[in-house]
């Protein structure tokens, strides 16, 4: 069967668990005021925007734009792997080249500024790649951008070298080749094996823009370039100044840049402890913000002069993580166990609690509720059930001591939970993980950390044994998926996998169909309950608080922010 030039990317298509991760705060478990549907409902349909779309003539010229961000992080390259956050994407997004625009549905179309033409062809039985470039884009350093910044980016997430500290490879280590085309602005792109979502690449949809070669052609230079600074930019901003002190990137239309010009002068990215963004957001601070499952920050949006709630459906999912190298937690049958002894039902219910928005767990890795392919392949691992997690951890011999703690070899089963500050849904989740445990003998410890640390010194570090956090997702069904789940990657932040898991994904990158695809996923799902590292919760909504009259910028659903365009209404 021949493969398609273009992956298959309507409604029905699987999406993808980005590596842009967000600790999203949330409600703190008050059943007021809400409407959501009892847990079994539908959950929300994949491919809505509410954006407030508008042509740019509808729009005027000038204006700042300040935009909350849950980190202001130490690493601004989005492809290492201590850079992967939701709040560092919002940022070089604005700054850095994306080759395609993707719309509601996911389907991707070239974007103009950087691309001529890109195709997928077969060249003496290989997949063969050629993108031509926009001769006109360059680099904020006056470098054009060339074939070669393709290939030094295939060269540091190819897997061709260890020393590359990547968060995703995003099909480029099925690449074997980058070379010159007809002159320096096309490049030939020769894969090893078929990889049907090669429009994943240099894709901010798909959180991989393109880096420049001078700053990532050696494992130093990609690892460290972009720490604490942003080096250089190719997109219509540029960043005017960056100040760790007061946790704010402020950026600005760059007069370099050959596009559409920004109607915007300035977005500021200001860092907030989540659970303060919607304060901030009501006292005329910020003009937009991720909610996410914040049922107060929901009511203060409606409440607030000039504002308005902008939500979707989409491929994020809120999960619990299991540390596989953490000394008690090596043994996929003790993992197993505590997911059956957690109710993720009544996590589901407390953390969507007056939210318009349906209580329906999420029992797959990959699809959410509602999604084509969608399925529970837990093998009754997704079900509440104690007296199986009880009679699983004493077939282990971790055995009820006289405090009623389970112990084993002289040692108690306690676990460590890190939370992030001033998060209501980390709260709220860790109280119910402390508790359920705590019903089959396993005491767990609540260590609350500076929101601003969670991620770079602790999960980055790998320091807990559980915790929980966000996976915002991308069109693409199985890119950033695959890093997430593969063994030995470093956003594998379970740190666990199998042979049988990292074949099933790579099965589904190389689908011919999406049913193929999804079937791949499914059989990659059933392995992952088994390895028992990521334990999804439910389909996370995508609910952002903006001011009324900004334009084309909200919730996204599969679709990405051209920056150029967002703007005030005249």
């Amino acid at each position: 069967m021949p493969r398609p030039r273009f992956p298959l990317l309507p409604t029905a298509a699987a999406a993808a668990l980005a590596l842009a991760l967000c600790s999203c705060s949330a409600a703190d478990g008050s059943a007021e005021g809400g409407s959501a549907a009892a847990v079994g409902g539908d959950g929300p349909r994949m491919t809505q925007q509410a954006m407030n779309p508008a042509p740019r003539e509808a729009l005027r010229q000038g204006g700042t734009l300040r935009w909350a961000i849950d980190q202001y992080s130490s690493q601004w390259n989005p492809l290492q792997s201590d850079g992967s956050e939701a709040s560092t994407n919002d940022v070089v997004k604005a700054l850095l080249p994306t080759f395609w625009r993707s719309d509601a549905g996911g389907t991707q179309t070239p974007n103009p500024a950087y691309l001529v033409s890109a195709r997928s062809e077969q060249r003496q039985g290989k997949q063969v790649v050629v993108w031509t470039l926009n001769p006109k884009a360059h680099w904020s350093d006056g470098l054009p951008i060339t074939w070669r910044d393709l290939q030094a980016n295939w060269q540091a997430l190819g897997a061709l070298d260890p020393g590359y500290r990547t968060a995703t490879s995003n099909g480029f280590d099925q690449v074997e080749s980058v070379v010159r085309g007809q002159d320096d602005f096309q490049a030939v792109m020769t894969f090893k094996e078929p990889y049907s979502e090669w429009q994943a690449m240099f894709n901010n949809a798909g959180n991989a823009p393109l880096l420049p070669a001078r700053y990532v052609s050696t494992p130093d230079q990609f690892n460290t370039s972009f720490k604490g600074q942003i080096p250089v930019s190719g997109g219509p901003f540029k960043v005017a100044d960056m100040d760790p002190g007061a946790r704010t990137v402020t950026v600005v239309a760059d007069p370099g840049w050959w596009g559409d010009k920004p109607l915007l002068d300035k977005i500021v990215f200001k860092a907030y402890d989540t659970g303060t963004m919607p304060q901030a957001f009501s006292r005329g601070e910020v003009d937009f913000y991720n909610n996410g499952p914040n049922t107060e920050g929901y009511r203060a949006i409606q409440q607030t002069a000039g504002a308005e709630v902008r939500k979707a459906g989409g491929p994020n999912l809120r999960q619990l993580v299991l540390n596989g190298k953490s000394p008690l937690l090596g043994d996929p049958k003790l993992r197993q166990a505590l997911i059956q002894a957690i109710d993720r039902s009544e996590i589901t219910r407390t953390d969507l609690a007056g939210l318009d928005w349906p209580y329906v767990p999420m029992n797959n890795h990959f699809l959410v509720p509602s999604q084509h392919g969608y399925q529970d392949n837990s093998g009754g691992l997704s079900r509440f059930d104690p007296a199986a997690a009880r009679a699983t951890l004493d077939a282990l011999g971790w055995k009820p001591g006289p405090s009623g703690v389970r112990g084993k070899d002289g040692k108690d089963l306690v676990l460590r939970f890190v939370a992030p500050a001033s998060n209501n849904l980390a709260a709220n989740e860790s109280e119910a993980v402390t508790r359920m445990l705590a019903a089959v003998g396993v005491t767990v410890t609540v260590q609350t950390v500076p929101a601003g640390d969670f991620f770079d010194r602790y999960i980055y570090q790998h320091d807990f044994d559980l915790t929980a956090f966000a996976l915002l997702g991308t069109p693409f069904p199985v890119s950033n998926s695959i890093s997430t789940f593969q063994q030995d990657s470093g956003s594998n932040w379970s740190q666990v996998g199998s042979r049988t898991l990292d074949r099933a994904m790579a099965e589904a990158a190389r689908a011919d169909t999406v049913d193929e695809e999804t079937e791949a996923l499914n059989r990659a799902d059933t392995e992952a309950w088994q390895v028992a590292g990521l334990v999804p919760l439910y389909q996370r909504p995508a609910i952002y608080g903006v001011r009324k009259e900004l334009a084309n910028i909200g919730a996204p659903g599969l679709g990405d922010f051209v920056y150029e365009n967002i703007g005030l209404m005249k």
